[in-house]
This record gives C-alpha cells, sequence and structure tokens, in this order.
C-alpha cells in the first residue's frame, strides 16, 4: 500500500443483552433494550497508533424481524427479509448528521428500513453489487453495495471463551467513494454475495458517526464486531 494514503479504521461493536435474550413472559421486558453496540473510528497515525474520533450506532428491526426468521428457516410473510437470505453486504451513506453540523451525528433510530442517503461506492468495480444509472433516480451510475473482505469468528472471554463474536471487515480503498462526506454506514442482508448481484437488499445495523471526507489519499477499514 502507498505510504501516502492515510488509514482510517472504523470498529463497530454489537452487543446482544441478556435481555433481549428473556423470556417473553417476563413483563419486565416491555422496557427492555434492541440489540445495540457502539463503533469507535480510528485513525491510524504514523507510529501505528491508533486515535479515537467518534462512536453511535444500532440494531434494527428489520435485522432483528430477519434474525428471527434465519434462526428457524422459516418464512415470515409480514417482512421483507426471506429466510434464506444472509449478511452479506456493506453500504456507506452521507445521510447521519444534523444538516449544518457535519460532526453531530444523528443517532439511528431503530425503525430505519435503510441509510438516509445512499453513497455510491465504485462505478467499475465488478465484485461490488447493487448497480444503479441515474436515470433510475440515484444521483450517480455505479456500485452502491461492498462485499465484506473478512468474517473472523472469534472467542469471548466474558462467556467462558466461546466463540460467539464475529468479526466483519471492509475495505474501503483509496479508489471507492472519493469527494463523499460518510457519516452513516450499514450492513445488509441479501441471498447472494456475488459481485454484481442486483438485489434485494435488507439492512441489518445501522451506524452514524461524525463526517469522514473521502479522498483517494484516504482508506477506510470497517471491523463490525457482532455479538452474539
Amino acid at each position: 500500500m502507498d505510504n501516502k494514503v492515510k488509514t482510517t479504521v472504523v470498529e463497530i461493536r454489537e452487543h446482544y443483552g441478556e435481555e433481549c435474550l428473556s423470556d417473553s413472559v417476563n413483563k419486565k421486558l416491555l422496557d427492555r433494550g434492541s440489540p445495540k453496540g457502539f463503533v469507535e473510528i480510528y485513525d491510524v497515525l504514523e507510529n501505528g497508533e491508533k486515535k479515537l474520533i467518534g462512536k453511535n450506532n444500532l440494531v434494527l428491526y428489520s435485522g432483528r424481524e430477519w434474525l428471527a426468521s434465519r434462526a428457524f428457516n422459516l418464512a415470515n410473510p409480514y417482512i421483507l427479509p426471506s429466510q434464506s437470505e444472509f449478511l452479506s453486504w456493506f453500504g456507506l451513506g452521507s445521510g447521519g448528521v444534523i444538516p449544518g453540523d457535519p460532526f453531530n451525528p444523528t443517532p439511528p433510530v431503530i425503525t430505519n428500513i435503510d441509510l438516509s442517503s445512499r453513497v455510491m461506492i465504485n462505478p467499475t468495480d465488478a465484485s461490488c453489487a447493487d448497480y444503479h444509472v441515474i436515470s433510475s433516480g440515484y444521483d450517480e451510475e455505479g456500485f452502491y453495495k461492498k462485499p465484506f473482505e473478512g468474517i473472523d469468528f472469534q472467542t469471548d472471554d466474558l462467556n467462558n471463551n466461546k466463540y460467539l463474536i464475529v468479526k466483519i471487515t471492509t475495505a474501503i480503498a483509496s479508489s471507492d467513494a472519493n469527494g463523499k462526506q460518510l457519516s452513516e454506514a450499514g450492513l445488509y442482508t441479501a441471498e447472494s454475495n456475488v459481485g454484481g448481484y442486483g438485489g434485494p437488499f435488507n439492512i441489518f445495523a445501522r451506524v452514524t458517526f461524525p463526517s469522514i471526507v473521502k479522498t483517494s489519499d484516504r482508506r477506510l477499514i470497517f471491523a463490525w464486531f457482532l455479538y452474539f
């Protein structure tokens, strides 16, 4: 990698607390929390140290509904995602902050059904998905979804070192999303992870963060941790 390219690491951690997995007959669950966590964004300095620059995120109702259907491999006719979908794509957006205040993220809302303002990631990369043209109502022609670069199963030292953590890594290269003020990202389910796939895509989780101006001399690494 060119040493002139600055690397920014975005770490997103999703926690599935005990309240989310409790018996639904417990009346206390009327006020239970949803699966949620946090994102940490670091600029990687020349000496290898990481500098924290922001955080905020949420797993959405659409993702939770899909997870229940997927767990039992049964179709739920009342939701869009099918039980055959799986987490497979990453998307970026520019609508995660308060208008006029690029460093003040707007917290995700659990009823969100997509990113607020999707960003075209790459115009020609055949490994990407969700291709759109301007005539179909999109601002730019190109691919709007990026594949995962890696999926790593990890042990959870707070739960007897069981494999309850999955780390999803996505790289936004120096040629991706240049000129955009990125302030939101999402994980999506789909029935295929093959480049060029046209959908449908359904959002699982959304994160917002202070705007990052993406340029050709900046590389972003998103590390999204899911805790089960």
